[in-house]
């Protein structure tokens, strides 16, 4: 990912000026590195070492969604609406 393309999802998804560790915003940098990695193996198949890797960014984005969805129900179904993570 480059950085401008992580400042673009930070500024977009950040609660207020300098917000980088909002849940909504460590969601959307996890989704953009999952759907990277996604991507990479369609190609690269034997890569199990990068595949537990993202098994565990799906782990830390589901542990999010799930503390986002209990705090503050609107803004866990506006995150998953705009990333198009649930149908």
């Amino acid at each position: 990912m480059t950085p401008e393309r992580k400042t673009e999802i930070v500024t977009t998804f950040a609660q207020h000026e300098n917000d980088t560790g909002s849940p909504e915003v460590q969601i959307a940098l996890l989704t953009e590195r999952i759907n990277h990695l996604t991507d990479h193996f369609r190609i690269h198949h034997k890569d199990h070492a990068g595949r537990r890797g993202l098994l565990g960014m799906v782990a830390r984005r589901r542990t999010l969604l799930d503390y986002l969805k209990t705090v503050e129900f609107a803004r866990y179904k506006a995150v998953i609406a705009t990333l198009g993570i649930r149908k």
